[in-house]
């Protein structure tokens, strides 16, 4: 089988003379087939030379459909981003991210094109209808690791289709004909609890399969351009409302005995000492190979492939002429001041316990939690730098230290915690659920921080090494940014005022407050990465209550939208329209 490498950028794909797909049916696609469904695809050939038989065929195949996924990065990032309560748009931003953000969504709308998440899925379908699985070299199966990533992808594909669009086709098989994406189109829609069902059955059976590796590539593990597919399981489960489920997937990720994932103090930002409180020692990074577990790799150069576009709407750039689009809201400030930081001061006899005050600081931005201030600054821009002008003392530059130009990041470990206390607590164990964020789990904290009831009912779920997860090696994960939280009485599980008729009754009062304090973390460590309208939106679909969405989304600037909150009061209004 005549075959030629078309070497560009990272990932080279491969193809046969004429024989791209792209042109079939491209003429005669009405417009809502065309829209949806895009067949056309460098990955796709003709029906008579479909079989993926060869170890080349799979690798390219594989790295093609990550190039696929470059289209939609982005995209992840800014609906989750623009949606939210946390980011409002400048002056300068686009039209499309301004009508993003008041909820003004039309087809027309550059961010609102299905067609590019449909051509992740049918490449996926395409590949895991005409590869070899039964392939075999000197014993062993060649294709097990591919064939359990593109499930992954197409997965978590769907899982951004439903958070975005609420209803959509499942489509499954690879459309390669007019007629076929027709009837793709023509099947009913189904919602997120669907899809999410659908792909926890699809996934359970390989959930175990160690993802591909094909070498480094840009000083990035290549197996990181893969989804963990245990914690996508944890990811479907939540959503769909299966909390044991999600809890066990999630631990079972975390406590891996191959590569277990701890978190510990090395990635804080700190204040020096109790008597210096003009600038924090920064030590927090998100965009560490430590932290980051999954990512879309992006290219460099325009020439070579997409070029994430996120810098240009962060960040302020020599090709925005320092104009960036999105800042962070009112909103963002007040949960960040609203935290209280505390500090253990330790001496030969004594422990001292040290609130640092809110006032009095260099900037307003130091008071309550610094993980804002690690990754957020202004600086002015010199007007050197300022094409045709010499405003730069009257303009600001923005530096969201998250947002980098070579990649878009999926999954990092303290965000897969966060999701694993939702779960926790959801599933009836609120004490574990806050010990993630007040202690970091391990025996000894479990021991110590969950009573004896707790401990054997959530056992199943909170399974961790105990020659990995120690005191030393675990941190609560607010710690991250508000001192040491183990120490600090103001941040505690919550209690009903007064005694209640049973445990059972003290555990329901206490899981919605855990929860918004996990949803309060998880903007606190989150910010500017895409999760927040979807955290706000699964717990308003959870809790069947609008409001839990619309009230912050509607005073992100600090005064209510009345307008916008009455939009947001119907869940139909937070989805993009399918077109």
């Amino acid at each position: 089988m005549d075959k030629r490498i078309n070497h560009k950028g990272l990932f080279p794909l491969f193809a046969k003379p004429l024989s791209w797909l792209f042109i079939v049916c491209s003429i005669f696609f009405t417009v809502a087939c065309d829209s949806m469904l895009e067949t056309s695809s460098e990955l796709v050939e003709f029906e008579k030379d479909n079989t993926l038989n060869h170890p080349t065929d799979s690798v390219y195949s594989v790295l093609g459909i990550i190039g696929k996924m470059q289209v939609i990065a982005d995209r992840t990032v800014i609906l989750g981003e623009v949606r939210g309560d946390l980011m409002t748009p400048t002056d300068a931003a686009s039209a499309d991210l301004k009508n993003l953000a008041a909820f003004n969504f039309s087809a027309e709308n550059k961010y609102n094109t299905v067609s590019d998440y449909y051509a992740v899925i049918n490449n996926c379908n395409y590949y895991l209808a005409h590869v070899d699985t039964a392939l075999q070299r000197r014993g062993r199966t060649l294709f097990t690791q591919e064939f359990a990533a593109v499930k992954a992808f197409r997965a978590w594909t769907y899982l951004q289709l439903a958070q975005v669009y609420g209803q959509v086709p499942l489509v499954l098989n690879p459309v390669m004909t007019e007629q076929e994406a027709r009837d793709a189109m023509n099947q009913p829609r189904v919602d997120i609890n669907a899809i999410c069902q659908y792909f926890i059955d699809d996934l359970t059976p390989v959930a175990d399969t160690e993802l591909p590796r094909f070498g480094n590539i840009d000083s990035w593990d290549s197996q990181t351009f893969f989804i963990p597919m245990k914690a996508l399981l944890g990811d479907l489960c939540l959503w769909a409302g299966h909390y044991q489920d999600a809890a066990r997937w999630y631990n079972s990720y975390l406590n891996d005995q191959k590569t277990p994932i701890s978190l510990n103090y090395t990635s804080r930002i700190v204040w020096p000492n109790a008597t210096d409180f003009q600038r924090p020692q920064n030590g927090y990074s998100v965009t560490s190979t430590r932290e980051v577990v999954s990512l879309v790799p992006m290219e460099q150069r325009i020439f070579d492939g997409v070029v994430s576009d996120l810098p240009n709407i962060f960040t302020s750039t020599r090709e925005n002429n320092y104009y960036y689009q999105l800042t962070p809201s009112s909103a963002m400030h007040r949960l960040s001041a609203a935290q209280t930081y505390c500090m253990e001061n330790k001496t030969a006899t004594t422990t001292d316990t040290i609130y640092v005050p809110k006032t009095g600081l260099p900037d307003d931005i130091l008071a309550g939690d610094l993980r804002f201030y690690a990754n957020y600054s202004l600086s002015p821009t010199p007007a050197s730098l300022i094409d045709n002008g010499s405003e730069g003392g009257s303009r600001v530059m923005q530096s969201i230290s998250k947002v980098w130009s070579g990649v878009v990041p999926l999954y990092r470990r303290t965000m897969v915690y966060l999701r694993y206390a939702e779960a926790l607590n959801r599933a009836g164990f609120p004490q574990t659920a806050f010990a993630v964020l007040k202690y970091g789990l391990c025996s000894e904290n479990l021991n110590a921080y969950v009573d004896a009831t707790e401990q054997a009912a959530v056992a199943p779920y909170a399974a961790f090494d105990e020659n990995v997860f120690t005191r030393e090696t675990t941190i609560g994960i607010h710690s991250l940014g508000s001192g040491d939280s183990q120490a600090n009485e103001l941040y505690a599980l919550p209690m009903p005022a007064s005694q209640l008729a049973t445990r059972g009754d003290t555990v329901q009062y206490q899981i919605p407050l855990v929860e918004d304090l996990i949803v309060n973390e998880m903007a606190l460590e989150g910010a500017f990465e895409g999760y927040r309208f979807y955290d706000l939106m699964r717990v308003a679909l959870r809790r069947g209550n609008a409001a839990y969405l619309a009230d912050p989304v509607a005073r992100r600037s600090g005064v209510l939208d009345a307008s916008l909150h009455s939009l947001l009061m119907e869940p139909a209004n937070w989805y993009l329209p399918l077109q």
